[in-house]
């Protein structure tokens, strides 16, 4: 057979159901052989929106997400949205084109070294060379994609490999069993839990993978522990559940560092230092630290752990519970929840504060008080970069893993309008919802049209500010209140909706928000609703949160 049907037939063994993408010449028979398979192509209108739909399609799903792009500004216009899903560990396939390999060792059109691009970006980078290597390559590319810690792969396919011969099928794809924990780590683990005088869980990113929020729930109900979660591990434990203290990850003084101010011993759990350095809530060094986690703890002076439980996050954690109920199970719980209650009520009571605000511009408290209302436990909120982020991250809780996404390993603006799109397609029956600032939309705002091709009833909510609103908060607290210039102009958003034969609708009033969100969801197709913000609140958050007495 061809290559080109070799590889699809590869990508069909793997299970593939989609490709998220943007095609070019080199990529034709691929294209063509793909119009003889089951997998459905998504035709997107910008490669770095393509990226980031196959960015939260594998993150939701555990399937690797599969995007697609031509070589040279195809490649990099991949590139961002491949950084974010590598350092937010999303499951992700690239496949991107390449000239003839009769031309590649010289100066030609459009030839670059994409490849040499894409490794510090990607778990693993390749170019097939010959036509027999295919089925290797793609199974590697899947495999380690997929392999904790996720992240991506890249396979290069020049064109004139694609139109080989080849009589070489497709590898059989066998599952890897991750291994289990050290039993001395684990015995070590329940020696510095269960001698605490005042331990506390740390969920991170790796929570919501792979079982592991079940197991850790059930370490945190059984001991009395509580778990305070980083932007990226919401819903490890339910919103609603006495052990839950909610999310720190603001850079700064909060009512959750208390807890990390009083501990002796933190239990992180699937916890990346790239969502939150360990210096803000271990800058004296001396909390004694149990590392559970798929890989070994990275090295940092302020993250000095005391014990490495290196495993399958989710097995590792029903070792220690099994060890704690073997030791103790006849006097369990072995703390009192109830010693955090009060700092809980207060954090509750401070989330809830401006929730009934009337004020317009709107609060974004009251703005994201009322999509929480609307929102069901399993419906997926995604939030874009921007100052909103800092407002969704601390007052947007959740119920259930994964279902508010937030990019805080890359911090990348522009990924939650395309990536609601890759959210809806994993999940069709759910509600989804992406939150944007005016200036983030606007990045990938051309796959609205991909959004409204397909029918998908996304609903995309922008804060209104004219301003890179984050920037000058942060430029605010360095400063001591200046900042640089930093407006811009805005389109008509409802015209906007309408050029793109969407529903849109622009609030001009504070108690709008659910009734907005009622119509959009009604739609059979994208909404768009647009909301006057009011980002006076940033700095007398700054200031609130300054005042509070937390020593750590």
């Amino acid at each position: 057979m061809k290559a080109s049907d070799l590889f699809v037939q590869c990508l069909e063994a793997e299970g593939v159901e989609r490709i998220f993408g943007v095609p070019g010449e080199e990529n034709a028979d691929l294209m063509i052989s793909l119009m003889d398979s089951d997998i459905e192509f998504v035709l997107c209108r910008h490669e770095q929106a393509a990226a980031f739909m196959a960015d939260t399609y594998g993150r939701l799903t555990g399937k690797a997400g599969v995007c697609l792009a031509t070589l040279g500004p195809g490649a990099t216009n991949l590139v961002t949205g491949l950084a974010d899903a590598n350092m937010d560990r999303s499951p992700v396939v690239a496949i991107i084109g390449q000239g003839s390999t009769r031309r590649l060792h010289k100066e030609s059109h459009q030839n670059m070294d994409a490849i040499g691009m894409m490794k510090p970006i990607s778990k693993w980078a390749h170019s097939v060379y010959t036509a027999q290597s295919i089925p290797e390559i793609v199974r590697k590319g899947f495999k380690i994609a997929e392999a904790e810690k996720p992240g991506v792969t890249v396979i290069e396919l020049p064109e004139d490999i694609a139109k080989r011969d080849t009589d070489e099928t497709p590898m059989v794809v066998a599952a890897t069993r991750r291994p289990a924990a050290d039993h001395k780590a684990v015995t070590r683990a329940v020696d510095l839990i269960t001698n605490a005088k005042s331990p506390v869980i740390l969920a991170g990113n790796g929570s919501v993978r792979k079982r592991a929020a079940t197991q850790m729930r059930r370490l945190a109900r059984k001991t009395g522990i509580p778990v305070v979660n980083t932007f990226m591990g919401k819903g490890a434990v339910p919103m609603d559940d006495p052990h839950t203290l909610f999310t720190m990850g603001l850079q700064g003084r909060d009512h959750v560092i208390k807890a990390f101010a009083d501990a002796d011993v933190v239990i992180t759990v699937g916890y990346d230092l790239v969502e939150y350095s360990p210096e803000f809530w271990n800058s004296d060094r001396d909390h004694k630290i149990v590392h559970i986690d798929f890989e070994p703890a990275e090295i940092d002076q302020f993250y000095l752990v005391a014990v490495d439980v290196v495993s399958d996050l989710a097995d590792g954690l029903w070792q220690i519970n099994e060890e704690i109920n073997r030791r103790h199970g006849d006097i369990l719980p072995l703390f009192d929840i109830g010693k955090w209650g009060e700092l809980r009520q207060t954090i509750v009571d401070d989330l809830a504060a401006e929730k009934d605000d009337n004020s317009f511009p709107m609060k974004p408290q009251r703005i994201l008080n009322d999509v929480r209302a609307f929102m069901g436990d399993n419906d997926i909120l995604l939030s874009d970069v921007g100052a909103h982020k800092m407002w969704i991250a601390r007052y947007y809780q959740c119920q259930e893993a994964n279902t508010c996404l937030i990019s805080n390993g890359f911090c990348t603006m522009g990924f939650a309008m395309p990536g609601a799109l890759g959210a809806k397609i994993a999940f069709p029956d759910r509600k989804v919802m992406s939150i944007s600032g005016d200036a983030g939309f606007l990045m990938n705002v051309q796959d609205l049209e991909t959004a409204a091709r397909l029918g998908l009833n996304t609903v995309n909510m922008v804060w209104l500010d004219g301003e890179y609103g984050l920037i000058k908060w942060k430029q605010q607290n360095h400063f001591d209140g200046k900042h640089s210039d930093l407006k811009f102009n805005n389109p008509d958003f409802e015209l906007l909706a309408q050029a793109f034969g969407i529903w849109g609708k622009v609030l001009d009033g504070p108690g709008q928000v659910q009734g907005a969100l009622e119509e959009a969801f009604a739609q059979d197709k994208p909404a768009l609703i647009a909301v006057p913000v009011d980002y006076s609140e940033n700095q007398k958050l700054t200031k609130r949160l300054g005042d509070i007495d937390v020593s750590i």
